[in-house]
């Protein structure tokens, strides 16, 4: 059982964040990355002080049918009985948050821990919270006298559970499918968790994980970080511009207004009173436009300083929002694969769970979002023919004819046959194809696969959301010779030469490369960094919607 709980460890670098684009960071960054590793670390401190510190007791048992008449008492926790049920099998119905001194230091880290869920970013509060504030006063006040008691010790195991379900797991695969999010979720028995943890010795629990993808932790002490910056400044009055836009050598008393606010959010160091805007600012401005995916030409503009008024208070929502989505992410793989984060315009490529190298991307634009999924990617196609979608063909290239005889002979296209009611079209290879040169297959139902295209100039805008749903790679040639790096055939000049045959040419990859398609606008980056992105397919505010809504039941 344990090289599971191992395999949970590896929790998916895939999906794109842990190593998320690793943005340049300059030495005056070195104190708040370390103070982000040092909050990382306590959090994972604390975290071993609940799972595996049990009472190992064989002695001190209950009567089997006690669970019934527990969730008889607590209803709200009849959807946890099977994990109640299997837990206490295992154990021989031995006690486990009590010995022969009575409660187990462990119980009150448990506690602190289920009352403090906003620490998780989970609005939801604990169930019976009350009752089990009572039931720990009421045993504690017999401290001494060795008195189990029994609802306590169903309650705890029930909170234990329930916590790990809302910090875990998330909602069920049915909300998050309604939030368009169809990469497969995670599977976690959290029986077989706790009682592979119970089953450890002191060694073996300090190097199992949670079963949760380690960008939550990073973005769990961001969290903390940006409640307290609320609660220094619950007032976050915007900052308007009196000109178009600030430069190098400007001045104005604007700017130590600026200063101020990029101070209180880490990017700025030095002298905040000044009315110069220097250099020092200058690389400020440069790093901050960097974390939030700005061009990062070091001009305060309109659209830098509408994030700087963007406030804690909607910063913490978007935290939360993106930890809720590092709960569903699947297990990792310790093999070659590529993920797409979508609203950074970034594809990065791994091997097992190391960033190698991360690209530019083009999506799809609002009226034809890139669906977030998960495939494996079978097949690199050297001079693609492009197979014009029927959308397409209908809604743009059948009113193009229309108003142009010559419109398919000047973009190189054909008509190869008919097909409800319209013409079946494919343009043919060479360098004006919009699939570009290459493109890279991986089969699924929602026709989304990766593409060069000739249309290079696209890469270089900040915001990148132009296509039709597929993904277009700034890189494409860097892509075909890694998925192709352990073919001697495919050399570099052979992918070249093949890229500009004009002659369509499949090729089968020997190991299938999986392909994760996802959804981040907020994640800590290598250098320990928060970064956000916008929201371009106004997904966010749905989902905070779902986690803001407290159910009745678990």
């Amino acid at each position: 059982m344990m090289y599971l709980y191992r395999y949970f460890s590896n929790v998916l670098a895939v999906l794109l964040v842990a190593g998320l684009s690793a943005c340049d960071s300059s030495s005056r960054n070195d104190d708040q990355a370390k103070e982000v590793q040092d909050s990382v670390q306590a959090i994972k401190s604390w975290n071993e002080t609940i799972p595996g510190n049990f009472s190992e007791q064989k002695i001190i048992q209950f009567d089997s049918t006690a669970i019934d008449s527990f969730l008889s008492e607590y209803p709200l926790f009849t959807s946890l009985d099977s994990n109640l049920i299997f837990f206490y099998q295992n154990r021989d119905y031995n006690y486990a948050w009590f010995d022969g001194q009575g409660l187990i230091e462990q119980a009150g880290n448990l506690v602190a821990r289920v009352s403090n869920l906003k620490d998780e970013g989970v609005f939801n509060t604990p169930p019976y919270k009350k009752e089990l504030d009572s039931l720990l006063l009421e045993t504690r006040s017999n401290e001494g006298t060795e008195q189990l008691n029994l609802d306590l010790e169903l309650m705890l195991t029930a909170q234990y559970f329930n916590f790990a379900q809302l910090a875990w797991s998330g909602m069920d695969e049915a909300t998050s499918k309604s939030l368009k999010w169809y990469l497969p979720r995670k599977k976690v028995s959290y029986n077989q968790f706790l009682d592979s943890l119970l089953a450890s010795g002191s060694k073996e629990i300090n190097e199992i994980k949670e079963p949760v993808y380690r960008q939550y932790e990073l973005l769990k002490a961001y969290l903390a970080k940006f409640r307290e910056l609320d609660d220094q400044h619950p007032e976050w009055p915007p900052i308007e511009l009196d000109r178009t836009s600030y430069k190098l050598q400007d001045s104005s008393t604007l700017i130590s207004t600026i200063k101020k606010r990029m101070k209180l959010l880490g990017d700025f160091h030095g002298d905040e009173n000044s009315l110069i805007f220097d250099e020092e600012l200058f690389q400020a401005v440069q790093h901050y436009q960097t974390r939030l995916g700005l061009t990062a030409d070091g001009v305060i503009g309109k659209g830098t300083i509408s994030t700087l008024n963007i406030s804690p208070k909607d910063r913490i929502k978007q935290i939360m929002i993106n930890m809720e989505r590092c709960r569903w992410l699947p297990l990792s793989l310790q093999e070659d694969y590529l993920a797409v984060n979508i609203p950074e315009f970034k594809l990065h490529v791994y091997h097992a769970d190391s960033l190698l190298w991360s690209t530019n991307v083009v999506v799809g634009k609002t009226l034809h979002e890139t669906v977030t999924f998960a495939g494996d990617l079978k097949y690199v196609v050297f001079s693609p023919y492009w197979n014009v979608p029927a959308s397409i063909v209908k809604n743009e290239i059948v009113p193009a004819m229309n108003r142009n005889p010559n419109y398919l002979r000047q973009n190189n296209m054909e008509i190869t046959g008919r097909r409800g009611g319209l013409p079946v079209i494919r343009q043919k290879p060479g360098p004006s194809n919009s699939l570009g040169l290459v493109k890279f297959l991986f089969p699924n139902s929602y026709n989304i696969y990766l593409h060069d295209t000739p249309a290079k100039s696209l890469f270089s805008q900040s915001s990148r959301a132009f296509s039709h749903g597929c993904v277009r790679v700034s890189e494409p040639e860097k892509l075909a010779q890694f998925l192709l790096r352990k073919d001697t055939a495919w050399t570099n000049e052979a992918i070249d030469q093949a890229m500009h045959s004009g002659k369509e040419k499949y090729v089968t990859l020997e190991k299938p490369v999986p392909v994760f398609i996802t959804y981040f606008t907020a994640f800590v980056d290598r250098q320990g960094q928060i970064n956000f992105r916008k929201d371009i397919y106004n997904r966010d505010d749905r989902l905070a919607d779902y986690l803001m809504v407290v159910p009745e039941t678990l």
